[in-house]
């Protein structure tokens, strides 16, 4: 399991830095005005697609339980909150009104996001 949260903070950090410079460029040329959300979707998704790195490499010192459901949920976290937000910015952008319900999906993804930082809490102090 370790490998694929390597590879998945890998690839979704190298993703998030394709999408932080498109979000600066040729969204803010396009709907400035989605841009903030756009952003806080790419920083959340660069700061846990780094958390999944590190518990890749502290998963092979302290294989604990919690230590996999942290990454398993800071993964459904970026998912969820980042790629609502990218959904949100794309359906703003288009004048899309409503947003067609994906608003809810951020929330969820946040709570995703807290209970991977409660499981890693939980790993340190049950890891020996």
């Amino acid at each position: 399991m370790h490998r694929f949260f390597l590879l998945s903070g890998a690839v979704l950090s190298g993703l998030g830095v394709i999408l932080g410079a498109f979000g600066a460029h040729k969204l803010k040329e396009i709907a400035p005005d989605s841009v903030p959300t756009f952003q806080t979707g790419v920083q959340y998704q660069m700061y846990h697609a780094i958390a999944l790195i590190f518990i890749a490499i502290l998963l092979e010192k302290y294989p604990v339980k919690f230590m996999t459901w942290a990454g398993a949920a800071f993964l459904m976290g970026i998912i969820l909150f980042s790629g609502s937000l990218y959904a949100l910015a794309a359906l703003k952008a288009t004048g899309k009104v409503g947003l067609g319900g994906v608003g809810i999906l951020t929330p969820i993804g946040g709570l995703f996001f807290i209970a991977g930082w409660v499981f890693f809490v939980l790993s340190v102090l049950n890891s020996k």
